[in-house]
């Protein structure tokens, strides 16, 4: 091959002078590129969630992120002053200058010692966790069988009606839900498959398909710059560090205040639809998964969902997978505290109203897009929907906040359970038989062709 020199001087040499018109100076392309920048840029500092026109405001939520994590973050509500004046104005000169300070600020932060956050331990590897739960024996599962194929088709089926129902009402309070739309029980729209959530875990599993339990944190960050153009919170900071060469674990850490929120949390059912019956193996993948965007509490919160799912493969009852699945969390964690607190809570209360309004005064600081109350939400309606997919399924709504992701999780644990006969015909779109992605060469994928390929990859792994 070539030399880096010899391949430069061979392009400078060869290239022929030419006048070019003013439609072919390339002047308009750059422009297009600073619109595009001014654009992505102003939806920091104010947007609308795709799908339920909830309100974000990216730059607030971080410096709330970096304080959830035990952080001070120096000037920032001076520069976030600046900041809400500027876009008010439309001032993209001022706006580009005081998002790079604010940023620098957020690389500067100062531990704060007072803070809770750092009476838990911090878990750095799946070697820390792993040495810190038990595991149970992995059950077989017949991966060749009839009832395995129903099992993912419902799982995934499942995954796209949550996340559906979900991403028509995210972004809001219960209180606020039931004042807009009552109790809801059906869509409030004509649903469709556009979702972030499914769409990480597809390119976990075009990774996955190559490389089979030896898959690793670099393989599936590969995948994620390959197929997703672009993202939310920690995701979309992550595939930018990725784009400008770090790979996991550096990829989640570097300048990511979103690293413990949900977006690992989200896409756990794939680990463990591909670790039927093996929780150990479940969170191992669901660990290489999360360090691509997130670290500690927020991997934790991907291994919770995706053992949930490994178990429903092989327990019917609900309430002790959720008990199970926080067994092994490490009682030394954080992410602990908050799950065994949402547990007893729904322990404690007949009425999950009542386990949702005790949840809420406690994690009343963190983002709605955070890990901790979101996953309240899930074991809320896990426990109290006592298995019912309607039921179930209301419930995870009502609760609010990040609504499609909780849905698009915990539906499949019943999907899995019950096969397909659990799932309401009503709620079975025909929009559901193909999905529709914003992924490059996966842009449609048929259902059926999704289900096929899920248990081939897992056969051949």
């Amino acid at each position: 091959m070539k030399k880096a020199w010899e391949m430069a001087y061979d392009l400078y040499s060869n290239a022929k002078p030419a006048v070019l018109e003013e439609g072919e100076q390339g002047w308009s392309a750059l422009k297009a590129v600073a619109d595009f920048y001014d654009g992505i840029l102003s939806l920091d500092w104010g947007s609308n969630v795709p799908g339920s026109g909830a309100p974000e405001f990216a730059m607030v939520a971080a410096v709330q992120a970096l304080e959830n994590r035990g952080y001070t973050v120096d000037n920032a509500y001076e520069l976030l002053e600046k900041g809400v004046k500027a876009h008010s104005e439309n001032n993209k000169v001022e706006l580009q200058k005081i998002s790079a300070e604010l940023r620098n600020e957020f690389l500067n932060a100062r531990k704060n010692e007072k803070s809770d956050y750092w009476k838990y331990k911090f878990y750095n590897s799946f070697e820390e966790y792993e040495k810190s739960v038990e595991f149970g024996e992995a059950v077989k599962v017949d991966i060749d069988s009839e009832k395995f194929r129903d099992q993912i088709k419902a799982a995934w089926m499942s995954q796209l009606i949550g996340a559906a129902m979900g991403t028509m009402v995210e972004g809001y309070t219960s209180k606020n839900l039931y004042k807009a739309f009552g109790d809801v029980k059906d869509y409030v729209r004509e649903p469709n498959t556009y979702n972030d959530d499914i769409t990480f875990e597809i390119a976990f599993l075009d990774a996955f398909k190559d490389k089979g339990y030896n898959v690793t944190s670099k393989d599936i960050a590969l995948s994620w710059i390959g197929l997703i153009p672009v993202g939310w919170s920690a995701e979309e900071l992550t595939l930018r560090n990725i784009r400008s060469g770090m790979l996991p674990p550096e990829s989640a850490k570097w300048n990511n205040p979103f690293n413990e929120w949900i977006g690992a949390q989200m896409r756990g059912a794939i680990c463990g639809m591909v670790a039927p019956g093996n929780p150990k193996l479940a969170a191992e993948l669901a660990w290489k998964d999360g360090e691509v965007s997130h670290i500690n509490n927020g991997i934790l919160g991907e291994i919770f969902n995706a053992v949930m799912i490994s178990l429903a493969f092989v327990n019917d009852d609900v309430k002790d997978i959720v008990k199970t699945s926080i067994s092994m969390i490490p009682k030394d964690s954080e992410y602990y505290s908050v799950v065994s607190f949402a547990y007893d809570c729904c322990l404690k209360y007949s009425d999950w109203h009542d386990a949702l309004s005790e949840c809420e005064k406690k994690y009343i600081k963190y983002n709605w897009i955070h890990a901790y109350p979101n996953a309240c939400c899930e074991i809320i309606a896990l426990m109290y929907g006592e298995g019912d997919y309607e039921k179930t399924l209301n419930i995870i709504t009502m609760c609010g906040i990040d609504a499609d992701c909780n849905a698009g999780m915990i539906m499949p644990v019943l999907g899995i359970q019950k096969g397909m006969r659990i799932i309401p015909k009503r709620l079975i779109s025909p929009a559901f038989d193909k999905l529709i992605t914003y992924m490059r060469y996966y842009e449609e994928i048929m259902l059926e062709d999704l289900v096929s390929d899920t248990i081939k990859y897992i056969k051949r792994a």
